[in-house]
């Protein structure tokens, strides 16, 4: 008989109907809208059913906000505290005792469970709440999870809830698990679009729409923003414009201390309202009591990792269908409500359907390891919703393979187990573990606790001045994380050979243990550049800017450009003692262009960033003049010293290639460049600059391309010049774009009565015909047809002009003549 429960709840006509079904199959699904009830009464309901049997209900949460808040309602309801029958085991607190029957857990709690007892002993059922946001932390839990109910626990229940959800795919993962279905219940929410403003700061405009809601509604608010940075600055906003000091202004985000979350989630005193300013992290599972108001910005903030340089940044988006919808549905929990969305209407059919899994965008070294430890190398042997992505497993395993945490065959190794026995990502792991051997094992604990707890110690981007801060603070959360912090550095301890002592650790040196392929130089004005080759900045008031050196924790932006977040200054000293074996002396040739001529320096390095440099002295060989004509090359061909010549003869080559086809080679700029090796290079084997490369030099280079057996016919059918029937040798000029034309006195040409042509006859030369002036009288590639036909128009215009010259009526039989008419003729 189903436990019966004093406050109704939409979940509670679907109860029975679960019961049932899990009473016949161990896997459901269970599909029920927000302000169901399914959090909260789910776990209650299936405390008594037969196949319990004393054992222990899982609940997984998504944050420890909402595992705290579930399990002090579930308690409530049954008239006791947190800890009696329902606790809760979240990192930094947990409230169990040994007549707790039901514990609701954050999932990463549940990961580090199952890996350490894959039979899940006295435990009978696993409930996996708001399984649509999809954390890895979840997939995972699930994929191990359904792996020990098939291989060791076939009585085992696994329940996954969720509010939006694809029911059917997770079904069928489920070996075609039932689903169940609840209607719920939902208040009437009217949603009024206010469009964005691209000029106007988004917390500005918030920060109105709130006051403005608040002015013409009742009820409290709950406003969705990206970030913690995006509340603070628009509760200063909000406090410019709402002076009732009956309306609390309260931010809920999850750096915030768990009283102050309390505090956010609390039904506001009678008479009061209430205005939460919060991250995506109310979008479920909580219940905000007296909201009927939304205001949602529409964007969210969710980490993207990069494998090809192993960095996880944070970006805002804009939220899914399926969220934007959870967030709306917030108003209408108690009552009918009030929805103001900052974007225009049609933009909504624009939105992703749903939030992207995490698996498919997260750094994927924890889900390795945790996999290494479950005795998996390959993802495909088990049943993920979504398989991890190959770059990101492949740059996992190859980030774990240099921690020395798995083998060559992806097993774990004894230092895996040590580095996934501390509940932290590898890198962080390692960290603490390198320092601990150099005595300074806490105060990297420290560090990872900064890393990995969001706001601990300020947001400040000098990681020393954080730690200060951190050391400092008296409140309940930084004295947890201090014990955390404490617990992993004993752990370390107990594990690990003593410290030897080696001497204090700089900030800078315990975090590039954990990345050093993020120690950065300082490239001037706060620039800096990494050891992966990602480029990145810091602010330039800070005093980071002006260190030589620094250890970068965490950057947002591109891989071309980033903004450095967390960083700690390391000095080159430290480098080379702490990282020597990463480091390497190479002899590098290079080419100054403003030079244009070849330098060699000698460089220790440390991946992309240079430590020290040195000049060398040059001695050339193959590879200089490799080098040489490269940045030759690259500086343009017409930096060479052509000559006339030289020119000429490319272009009667080309002449003839265009001519009379592909057995004439190709000298255009392109071929000459992909064939760099066959002429180039040897003309500058005893080179390096280009003040050595003489015109001879070039040409001679340039020639060797044509073969023997056409060079002949170079000269027969290309030739540089055009033998006047003066005697005259006028140059062909190949170059012009009429064709090969050469430019002669008309009267030279008397009694010439065949048009010249080369390539063997097949190209007539063009003749730009010249008065004795040598100015253009007329252009021709028909001679004999010039002196028919226009021949007499221009005669009568040049004898007036030049009476002194001959100028016969039948030029094609006068004597051709560089000279005047004798006076008295």
């Amino acid at each position: 008989m189903p436990r019966s429960f004093d406050t109704p709840l939409p979940i509670d006509a679907v109860l029975d109907e679960l019961t049932r079904t899990l009473d016949q199959n161990n896997a459901a699904v269970l599909v029920a809208p927000p302000g169901a009830g399914k959090t909260t009464r789910v776990p209650l309901a299936l405390l008594d059913a037969p196949w319990v049997k004393g054992k222990k209900i899982i609940v997984l949460e998504p944050r420890r906000i909402a595992a705290r808040a579930s399990a002090d309602r579930m308690a409530k309801s049954l008239g006791q505290r947190a800890g009696e029958t329902v606790g809760y085991r979240v990192r930094f607190g947990s409230k169990i005792s040994r007549a707790t029957r039901i514990e609701v857990v954050t999932e990463g709690i549940f990961t580090r469970q199952i890996l350490d007892d894959p039979e899940l002993s006295g435990i009978a059922a696993v409930l996996f709440d708001e399984f649509h946001e999809r954390s890895l932390d979840a997939d995972l839990g699930l994929a191990l999870a359904r792996d020990a109910q098939t291989g060791l626990r076939e009585d085992l229940r696994i329940l996954v809830m969720s509010a939006t959800l694809d029911g059917a795919r997770v079904a069928k993962l489920l070996g075609e698990a039932p689903v169940v279905e609840s209607e719920g219940r939902a208040f009437p929410v009217e949603t009024r679009h206010l469009g964005r403003k691209p000029d106007v700061p988004l917390e500005r405009q918030m920060a109105d729409a709130i006051a403005s809601a608040l002015r013409t509604d009742t009820g409290s608010v709950l406003a969705f923003l990206p970030g913690a940075a995006e509340i603070r600055r628009t509760q200063t906003f909000l406090a410019e414009r709402i002076q009732d000091a009956s309306t609390e202004i309260v931010p809920l985000f999850g750096a915030l201390d768990a009283a102050v979350q309390d505090r956010a989630i609390a039904p506001a005193p009678k008479g009061t309202r209430k205005v939460v300013l919060a991250t995506s992290i109310a979008e479920t599972s909580l219940t905000i009591e007296g909201v009927r108001i939304v205001v949602d910005s529409g964007l969210a903030r969710v980490p993207r990792y990069e494998p090809d340089i192993g960095l996880t940044r944070l970006e805002t988006v804009r939220a899914a269908r399926a969220a934007v919808d959870q967030r709306r549905g917030r108003a209408g929990r108690t009552e009918s409500g009030i929805c103001y969305r900052l974007w225009d209407e049609p933009q909504t059919a624009s939105l992703a359907p749903y939030t992207q899994p995490e698996i498919l965008s997260a750094d994927l070294s924890s889900l390795v390891l945790d996999l290494a430890q479950w005795g998996v190398a390959d993802p495909a042997a088990l049943s993920f919703l979504d398989p991890p992505p190959g770059p990101a497993w492949k740059e996992a395993k190859s980030l774990l393979a240099e921690l020395n945490a798995i083998d060559a065959d992806g097993r774990i190794t004894a230092e895996g187990k040590s580095l996934r026995a501390l509940a932290l990502p590898p890198r962080l792991a390692r960290m603490i573990v390198d320092s601990h051997h150099a005595g300074e094992g806490e105060a990297a604990a420290e560090i990872a606790a900064i890393l990995t707890e969001r706001g601990l110690g300020g947001d400040g981007a000098d990681l020393d001045h954080r730690l200060d801060q951190f050391r400092r603070d008296r409140s309940p959360r930084a004295g947890s994380a201090r014990d955390l912090a404490r617990r992993w550095a004993a752990q370390v301890a107990s594990m690990e050979k003593p410290a030897s002592g080696q001497g204090e650790l700089s900030t800078g040196v315990m975090l590039a243990y954990a990345f050093p392929d993020r120690v950065a130089r300082n490239r001037g004005n706060g620039s800096f550049v990494l050891a992966n080759g990602r480029g990145a900045a810091v602010e330039q008031t800070s005093s980071l800017a002006r260190a030589p050196y620094i250890a970068v924790a965490e950057m947002t932006g591109t891989a071309a450009s980033g903004r450095i977040l967390l960083a700690a200054p390391i000095r080159e000293a430290e480098i080379e003692q702490h990282f020597r074996e990463h480091i390497e002396t190479s002899d590098e040739i290079f080419f100054d262009r403003g030079a244009m001529a070849l330098r060699a320096r000698r460089k220790r390095i440390l991946h992309a960033i240079t430590l020290a440099e040195a000049p060398l002295t040059l001695t050339p060989s193959a590879e200089t003049a490799r080098v040489l004509a490269d940045g030759l090359i690259a500086a343009g061909l017409d930096r060479l010293p052509w000559s006339k010549q030289a020119v000429q003869w490319r272009d009667r080559v080309m002449f003839l290639r265009k001519a009379e086809g592909e057995s004439w080679p190709d000298l255009s700029d392109a071929a000459l460049i992909a064939r760099r090796e066959d002429w180039l290079v040897p003309a500058l084997y005893d080179k390096t600059a280009l003040k050595d490369v003489s015109a001879g030099g070039l040409s001679d280079a340039l020639m060797a391309l044509l073969p023997w057996e056409l060079r002949a016919r170079l000269d027969r059918e290309a030739p540089t010049h055009f033998e006047a029937p003066t005697g005259t040798m006028l140059a062909i000029d190949y170059e012009a774009e009429q064709g090969p034309t050469i430019a002669v006195r008309l009267q030279e040409l008397f009694g010439l009565n065949t048009h010249p042509s080369i390539a063997a006859g097949k190209v007539p030369l063009v003749l730009e015909l010249l008065s004795p002036a040598q100015r253009p009288v007329q252009v021709t590639r028909d001679l004999p047809g010039f002196w028919r036909g226009s021949y007499s128009a221009v005669r009568s215009d040049l004898r007036g002009r030049y009476p002194r010259h001959p100028w016969p009526e039948d030029p094609a039989t006068a004597l051709p003549t560089r000279r005047v008419k004798p006076r008295g003729t």
